[in-house]
């Protein structure tokens, strides 16, 4: 094993399609280990498929008959003698049984352990958890029982308030309330969205904060209880609550809060026993008073801008750390220099966000300096209708906000697909916004001045 290379495990199954497969394939040739794909019907022409050094089909288009399927993935580490399985974002990323599964066929699953997957994955237990980390919280309650209890809740918190799954996150089962009418009325509402969209209908209630900005601190735990925190990411551009645009660092808050927020977040991931590449998400307020949102146990779509601007390969550190490696970085090396900004580039209408999948006729990617293009896609590849509608990210950097956004202005220009609708044009009308590029923005920006959406 080289300095930067791996030896515990080395034939490595990625659970996953497009873009972060690749991503991953990249970061174990550079490790030294062997890289298994596995694809649907769907995505027999993938990228993916044909970079890695082995590739199996697990089944049919649809993601419950292929990247879903358990069953059918185990049957695929069995034959292809995999050490351990990387799992990327979605899918089953943070889905404990599957993480359970490989622990107890002595398969390593590239992520936490399953009992921190689970209590993450619950947000009221996670929130509770935080609470006990002396991690600040959103003024809220456990899973609400019933009506009259989510009632007197309310009265307590007093309104606005925010109803939320328990299971899950996204924006799904998530209502916003103004007073007791609306409760009563939106509450089996949420209720019955968790219990379609995470097969688990516990809701609970915090207070709705009015214009917050979303941050999140990226953090790096190996299994000797080393924990650091590289930094924050400012993830406020969102249409319903999916991320669109992430920058590192976040205009707005100062390094007194940005030092706080990260200690926060690495006292959070002591407290759960967190191992590997995680992300602890907050709200802030106006007056930079930050609230505890909750943990995602794995890579972020948003990770690249926080490796330009501190120069760490997030992903080989997740391997790393699998592989029974200690950190060796430490707090103090981790410095954040420059400005680094991302755009999810979505087969979509950019007016209505729409999913626009189809034949890509012609395709140009930006490049040159400060420039770096995650993607799978290639001219004449056919986007399917089963997945995600994510076919690229552009990510520029700058010395500066103010550069990086002059360098984001010219690599979306030079972005050129036809055959289907991208995001393009969204964006650029992003960078020419007043309230983006004074980088006081909230949440609330894009649907309220761009989709007419008011909470």
């Amino acid at each position: 094993m080289t300095e930067n290379g791996i030896k515990n495990i080395k034939r490595i199954l990625i659970a996953n399609r497009g873009e972060i497969a690749i991503r991953a394939i990249r970061a174990i040739r550079e490790l030294g280990g062997e890289s298994i794909a596995i694809y649907s019907e769907a995505d027999i022409n993938s990228l993916h498929k044909d970079l890695a050094d082995i590739s199996i089909c697990v089944g049919k288009s649809p993601a419950n008959q292929s990247y879903l399927n358990i069953p059918s993935i185990l049957s695929a580490i069995e034959v292809s003698y995999a050490d351990a399985v990387y799992p990327g974002y979605g899918f089953l990323a943070e889905n404990p049984h599957f993480a359970s599964i490989c622990e107890k066929s002595n398969i390593k699953f590239i992520g936490p352990k399953s009992e921190t997957i689970r209590l993450t994955g619950d947000k009221a237990a996670a929130r509770k958890a935080a609470e006990e980390a002396g991690v600040p919280i959103i003024p809220g309650s456990p899973p609400v029982e019933n009506l009259k209890d989510a009632l007197e809740i309310a009265s307590d918190i007093g309104y606005p308030v925010l109803i939320k799954a328990a299971a899950g996150g996204g924006g799904r089962g998530m209502r916003v309330v103004h007073n007791e009418q609306e409760l009563t009325r939106l509450l089996p509402v949420a209720q019955r969205e968790a219990e379609a969209n995470f097969g688990d209908p516990r809701v609970y209630i915090e207070k709705f904060i009015k214009n917050p900005k979303h941050i999140e601190i990226q953090i790096l735990a190996d299994e000797y209880g080393n924990v650091i925190y590289l930094g924050d990411r400012e993830c406020s551009i969102q249409r319903r609550h999916q991320k669109l645009i992430e920058e590192s660092p976040s205009p707005f808050i100062n390094d007194k809060v940005r030092k706080e927020m990260g200690e926060a977040a690495v006292r959070f991931a002591k407290h759960v026993g967190f191992t590997g590449a995680g992300t602890v998400e907050f709200i802030v307020d106006e007056d930079m008073n930050f609230y505890f949102i909750e943990m995602n146990g794995r890579i972020q779509v948003e990770h690249p801008v926080t490796e330009m601007v501190t120069g760490i390969d997030i992903v080989s550190w997740q391997i790393r750390i699998a592989d029974g490696q200690e950190l060796t970085l430490k707090q103090e090396d981790v410095k954040q220099k420059g400005h680094a900004i991302e755009f999810r580039i979505n087969a979509e209408d950019p007016d209505t966000f729409t999913p626009n999948p189809g034949k890509i006729e012609r395709l140009y990617l930006p490049g040159g300096f400060g420039v770096r293009v995650d993607t799978h896609i290639y001219q004449g590849y056919t986007i399917p209708p089963y997945y995600d509608s994510l076919i690229a990210k552009i990510i520029v950097y700058g010395k500066d906000r103010e550069e990086a956004v002059i360098r984001a202005k010219r690599a979306l220009n030079e972005l050129i697909v036809e055959g289907v609708k991208t995001t393009k044009d969204f964006h650029l009308k992003i960078l020419g916004d007043p309230e983006f590029l004074s980088g006081r923005y909230t949440t609330q920006l894009v649907d309220r001045k761009y989709l007419g959406i008011t909470e």
